[in-house]
């Protein structure tokens, strides 16, 4: 198999599915099927953690990427030498568990809609605030930046190191060094608390609108190249993304970001407080 499919970008929370294949993870077990509902974490930015659930009546412990040359070992996550769809690997979600169960039988696999829900408020929120602070920072720009679908000069993606996202929540850590600096972004007399004030207001009427989110989907394999869309008053924002997403922006009841500085880094803590 090229890939295992996936039906997590559709919102499923549970299947049937094959097991196809088995590799050790550890003293554990990595179970691979054709087709499965968990998200794995993402080796080349795992910033959304796995789904929590069971395969075949068995707790998965963690559910992570493999990666496979034509007959060669299944690497997982950080053992991945190359970025998720490179050309002649084999891509696979192993789900990891205590006790193996044997290749051909046909198991459910079951995952926890809360934990999910939780993630997918995060997630959502995490590209809201994102967009929402690129707006915010818009008038520090002194050279012509990369912008956002939104117009906005994007200093998210210029500048974000990492993103973890956390249930109900994201924290998103930047860079304010000399490389940003050279890009034409000045931090200098930044008011942290105004900032987060002004992102969070902004963050409270996309709420209010009830925007419609969706994920483009292009097909049913894990490396597909899916794309964020949220269609906000102020116009259609997308962020490539291979995530789970609440289906509209009033789901998230309400949102808040605070701002913390560091050596020459920034980091904004986002919080869901759902309807």
């Amino acid at each position: 198999m090229n890939s295992t499919v996936v039906t997590f970008p559709y919102g499923h929370v549970s299947g049937r599915s094959e097991i196809v294949g088995a590799v050790p993870v550890g003293e554990r077990h990595g179970l691979v099927v054709a087709e499965t509902p968990f998200h794995p974490l993402d080796h080349t930015w795992p910033d959304q953690p796995a789904d929590r659930g069971v395969i075949g009546g068995l707790p998965v412990l963690d559910c992570v990427t493999g990666a496979r040359e034509p007959g060669g070992e299944v690497l997982l996550g950080a053992g991945i030498p190359v970025r998720r769809g490179a050309d002649g690997w084999d891509w696979l979600v192993v789900h990891v568990t205590e006790t193996p169960l044997d290749v051909g039988a046909e198991v459910a696999l079951e995952i926890d809609a809360g934990h999910r829900a939780a993630l997918s408020a995060g997630h959502t929120a995490c590209h809201l605030a994102a967009l929402a602070l690129n707006a915010t920072l818009a008038g520090r720009w002194r050279k012509e930046p990369a912008r956002d679908r939104l117009g906005n000069p994007d200093f998210d993606q210029s500048a974000i190191t990492r993103s973890r996202i956390v249930p109900y929540g994201s924290l998103d850590e930047y860079r304010l060094g000399k490389s940003l600096r050279k890009k034409g972004f000045t931090a200098d007399g930044l008011d942290l608390a105004e900032t987060a004030r002004e992102v969070t207001e902004r963050l409270k009427a996309w709420v209010s609108a009830d925007a419609p989110v969706r994920l483009d989907v292009p097909g049913p394999e894990l490396t597909a190249r899916r794309t964020w869309h949220c269609a906000l008053p102020e116009g259609e924002a997308s962020i490539p993304c291979g995530g789970t997403h609440v289906r509209r922006t009033g789901e998230l009841g309400e949102i808040t970001v605070t701002l913390e500085a560091g050596e020459q880094a920034l980091t904004m803590r986002t919080t869901v407080t759902p309807a």
